[in-house]
């Protein structure tokens, strides 16, 4: 089975030009920008009651970016409690002044149906806004639109496009495994495992573990890139080490035959553990024949294994973990 990953996005940042002392007697005698720049400070330091206050001010002197904020901090519950609707209000209010992070992010409460009823057609409409200004979340999110036919005909040509403008304008990983899956299933485009590879592992070489499970069944299958085990094992091993479910029984499975790496009954108990752990009722079976090959030490050793592991966070340590 292969996979289609879907991915709301949103950052934020911002550059300060003064000290916090600065800023903050700034704020006290009402200048809206360091009232917002003072919010966002807090906010990075998860002091979330101080980033509330702050952002409230600047939203008071009508500041959009701080509108946009706030409804952030109602949205998700920081610093106060969580309300979709006091969320959408703010978002409304800075989209109004046309914010395109509000814009988008009210395109993500319609499509949700948080605060507001459920209403993919507005949803379309809000994402369109920040798209056709170049966001890359906006492109990708109506790519997804497109794909699955929500708020509009499904037209995998047009989801292609937005993919595509997505995956130009920042490199996104979801975009890229998207395109990828795209070309491999013939959607919008000829079928083209070639192209799917390529697309795959742009994703997969940025931690993309759908992409890099995708990408492991290609060379396990030679499909747009020679067959190769050793390369298959690579990547299902980078896609397990993130708790992908059915890349740790490919990995265990490969273990116990001794293919693309050496076999090792007791990796291979671990990583059917692991996908057992995760949810992988297939890899029952399979856990069950390993361990009728193997001695009581070994399956405690290997159980403890197991037990003791975490998926990587980061892209780093994931790599880190695979060379060793």
């Amino acid at each position: 089975m292969r996979y289609r990953a879907v991915f709301v996005l949103l950052t934020f940042s911002v550059c300060f030009a003064q000290t916090r002392n600065g800023l903050l007697r700034s704020a006290l005698d009402g200048d809206g920008r360091s009232q917002l720049a003072l919010g966002d400070l807090y906010l990075g330091e998860e002091n979330y009651l101080q980033a509330l206050r702050f952002y409230q001010m600047a939203v008071d002197q009508g500041l959009k970016e701080a509108e946009c904020a706030l409804g952030n901090m109602y949205r998700f519950g920081q610093g106060t409690n969580q309300n979709y609707t006091e969320a959408v209000r703010l978002y409304k209010l800075a989209a109004a002044q046309g914010w395109p992070e509000a814009q988008f992010n009210l395109g993500v409460m319609y499509d949700g149906g948080l605060g507001v009823d459920q209403d993919y057609s507005e949803a379309l409409r809000w994402y369109r806004i920040p798209a056709a200004k170049g966001m890359a979340d906006a492109e990708y999110n109506l790519g997804l639109m497109y794909a699955n036919g929500k708020g509009v005909i499904q037209d995998f040509r047009e989801a292609m496009r937005w993919y595509r403008l997505a995956a130009d304008q920042r490199k996104m990983p979801e975009a890229q495994f998207n395109i990828g899956a795209m070309y491999d299933g013939g959607q919008g485009v000829e079928q083209d495992y070639k192209e799917a590879a390529r697309w795959y592992k742009l994703a997969a070489d940025q931690g993309h573990a759908e992409a890099q499970f995708n990408l492991a069944l290609m060379y396990t299958n030679g499909q747009g890139v020679d067959q190769n085990d050793q390369e298959a094992f690579r990547w299902f091993r980078l896609a397990a080490e993130q708790g992908q479910r059915e890349a740790a029984s490919n990995v265990g499975v490969m273990y116990v035959n001794g293919v693309g790496v050496s076999k090792d009954f007791m990796e291979a108990l671990k990583w059917l553990s692991v996908a057992v752990s995760e949810g992988d009722r297939d890899s029952v079976d399979a856990l069950d024949q390993v361990v009728a090959r193997m001695t009581p030490p070994q399956i405690e050793k290997a159980r403890q294994m197991a037990e003791t592991w975490k998926p990587c966070q980061g892209k780093a340590e994931c790599d880190a973990r695979v060379k060793q």
